[in-house]
């Protein structure tokens, strides 16, 4: 069965109505799962398999038969481990409908199914007795609900209801208990991700409102791969304290509670972030340990092992405090059903220690602006860029418009004199916090602040003027990826009625680029899986590779590349131009080639950015900004993701050519009533 959907382009800025198969939610759901990335997860595999041979054992050493309930089976896996390792009976709980069906398959296909039961509700719902889900309470508890926070994914009320309702008395868990990690350091970069900074102009500094200064920011952790950090980011203020720990094996309770530690710190600095991570024991012994340390923590010699579904956290605290080498501080980790938060006090503080509420933002920019958004505010080298940019356009005698969100950009041109300046934002809450950001810097009477579609606006907005510089970064909230931050073209396209004829356009034009590259990790993320130790998972590779196939697969996705290390095979490559001193045309645009590949090394996919050319002389890359001579090491740019195109022989890996390749052959099409780039890359 066929519905519409109404979706509104990021591009175009329309509200398309699509048609779409009914399926289609479930479809994107599997296809973008982490599912293929867990599985490839050889030492979380392992340990899990130790571990639930380990409690088997226990469990059978006491004369019991060995029951296992098994919540959010996703594959069945750790289920057909438990069988294999000599359980009794298995209770395998999976809530994903699509998902709970392929475990059915898997299960069976793997000659499991008189011992494995799937079950597919919450683990909630679930009933015990002769004619329940479950004809008895189990003695083993296996489960795999966490997230990079460790509780994000609801881990505490599910295992607090299990334990009281689907276990025996006393149970083994698997895993047997968690720990979590932290460490106090300070770090211009990470804060520069939660606080806009003073902007210092030769004006005199554009500071940000109090009301965003003293905001405790985003409630949500801020999860990222650790390791690609540079030591040179950070100081460290403290050891890697051991923060809390959770025990499986005993009951559970998800009601709100804090965990204070005192500690000396190690040098004087500014405490801003808490660096987390945690660590699961398969067994009681702690001899079967799976940490999710980032790589610095590891011996020279140890291997690190890649995931993607479990990274490090960030958190920011709500102030920085400057702490003093030697002196006592207490760092305290609240923590609710869902959610950890960081709160720092001297230790000499005579106060009761009391669960604070959950930490939400209260200026809006934590809800308008995400981190990446931030440390590009916050970069100066790229704002020097736009300041020397806009000296060519804005001028005394100029009338300027803005169309980017939350952009500064307009300050900058009042410090150069430009007389009447407008800024463009798509939304209220964005139109409040920027005006409040003029106000304070007594900008209010100065830069307007128009929150009007492009389309919508008249002379009467503008008090009948043309507008003689029509300037963007360009950037917008709705964009997800490169290419959709052309709806400044389409907006200087619905504007054109308004601008003067000599009107000047900065960017004045964009440009598409492409690089074949060699993944270190990433590409494990859409390889099917196959055998996963000695048990078939085929189905499922087929299940995401059904889903892929119904759009996804033939679309670049979003990916912060600094996060993700790779190596340029071919040439950085312009494969397409955007013209904005021009309308959006109605006709396609079209490019195609091939992309020779100069270095060997197994090609995985293509990444996609923009280059925006600001003037004939300064442009701004939002994708790669170099490549290392003898390795091919790419370096991104750190405040923008990159559109990753995974080729067939990834998803396939049947079709990857048996020779080495020496090109890549690519054809886009820009398609201007879609607003989006279709392409094809062939080997």
């Amino acid at each position: 069965m066929k519905v519409f959907c109404g979706r509104v382009n990021p591009t175009t800025g329309a509200m398309d109505w699509v048609e779409e198969d009914e399926h289609y939610d479930y479809h994107q759901e599997i296809a973008r799962s982490s599912y293929a990335d867990m599985l490839h997860d050889k030492d979380r595999n392992e340990k899990y398999y130790q571990g639930i041979c380990a409690a088997v054992k226990r469990v059978k050493k006491r004369g019991q038969e060995a029951v296992v309930l098994d919540i959010g089976t996703g594959t069945g896996l750790l289920s057909m481990m438990a069988v294999t390792a000599g359980a009794d009976f298995c209770y395998a709980i999976e809530v994903f409908k699509p998902m709970s069906d392929a475990a059915v398959r898997i299960v069976k296909a793997n000659g499991f199914s008189d011992k494995i039961k799937v079950i597919n509700k919450h683990s909630t719902e679930v009933t015990v007795g002769l004619d329940g889900d479950m004809k008895s309470k189990a003695n083993i508890l296996i489960t795999e609900l966490f997230d990079t926070e460790l509780i994000g994914e609801g881990a505490l009320p599910s295992y607090e209801h299990a334990q009281r309702n689907l276990m025996q008395d006393t149970w083994e868990a698997v895993p047997h208990c968690a720990t979590v990690y932290a460490q106090l350091v300070e770090s211009h970069r990470l804060w520069s991700w939660n606080k806009l900074f003073p902007l210092n102009l030769e004006t005199g500094d554009i500071r940000p409102h109090p009301e965003l200064e003293s905001c405790p920011g985003a409630p949500s952790v801020c999860d990222v791969q650790l390791s690609q950090l540079s030591p040179k980011d950070f100081k460290i203020l403290s050891e890697v304290l051991c923060v809390f720990r959770v025990n499986f094996s005993q009951q559970v309770s998800s009601s709100p509670t804090s965990h204070p530690v005192h500690f000396k710190c190690l040098a004087r600095g500014a405490a801003q972030v808490v660096l987390s991570w945690w660590e699961i024991d398969m067994d009681p012994d702690g001899s079967i340990t799976c940490t999710m340390q980032p790589s610095w923590m590891y011996l020279a010699q140890q291997p690190v092992p890649w995931r993607d579904h479990w990274m490090q956290c960030v958190y920011f605290l709500p102030k920085e405090s400057l702490v003093t080498q030697g002196e006592m501080w207490c760092l305290t980790a609240n923590q609710d059903d869902y959610c950890v938060w960081y709160s720092l006090t001297k230790s000499s503080t005579q106060q009761n220690i009391l669960c604070r509420e959950r930490p939400a933002c209260h200026c809006g920019a934590h809800i308008t602006w995400n981190r990446a958004r931030f440390g590009e505010l916050n970069d100066r080298n790229r704002t020097k860029l736009y300041l020397e940019a806009l000296k060519k356009v804005a001028t005394p005698s100029s009338t300027c418009l803005f169309v980017s969100d939350g952009s500064l950009l307009p300050v900058l041109a009042h410090s150069l004199g430009a007389r009447q300046i407008y800024t463009l934002e798509s939304s209220s809450i964005s139109q409040h916090l920027m005006e409040k950001l003029f106000q304070v810097n007594h900008l209010g009477e100065k830069i307007q602040v128009l929150q009007k579609s492009a389309d919508s606006l008249t002379p009467a907005d503008f008090q009948d003027m043309k507008i003689s510089a029509l300037i963007g970064e360009p950037f917008f909230t709705t964009s997800l990826l490169p290419w959709h931050n052309l709806y400044f073209w389409y907006s200087r396209t619905a504007l054109s009625k308004n601008l003067a004829k000599d009107c000047a356009v900065l960017p004045y034009s964009a440009s598409l680029h492409v690089v074949a590259v060699e993944f270190k990790d990433l590409w494990r993320i859409r390889s099917p899986c196959g055998i996963c130790e000695g048990f078939d998972v085929s189905i499922m590779d087929e299940m995401i590779k059904n889903s892929l196939n119904f759009r996804e697969s033939h679309d670049a996705e979003p990916h912060p590349l600094w996060e993700y290390p790779c190596r340029a095979l071919s040439e950085p490559t312009k494969v397409m131009t955007f013209n904005f001193t021009e309308l959006v045309p109605t006709e396609e645009i079209n490019s195609s080639g091939s992309l020779n590949l100069v270095r060997s090394g197994q090609c995985h996919g293509a990444v996609l950015w923009m280059v925006y050319e600001l003037t004939k002389e300064i442009s701004i890359s939002t994708g790669l900004t170099g490549v290392s001579e003898d390795t091919g090491e790419c370096q991104w740019y750190p405040h923008r993701k990159q559109g990753v195109y995974f080729f067939s022989s990834i998803l396939n890996p049947q079709t990857a050519p048996t020779q080495s390749l020496s090109s890549i052959s690519y054809s886009l099409t820009f398609v201007p009533k879609e607003g989006d780039i279709r392409m094809c890359f062939e080997s």
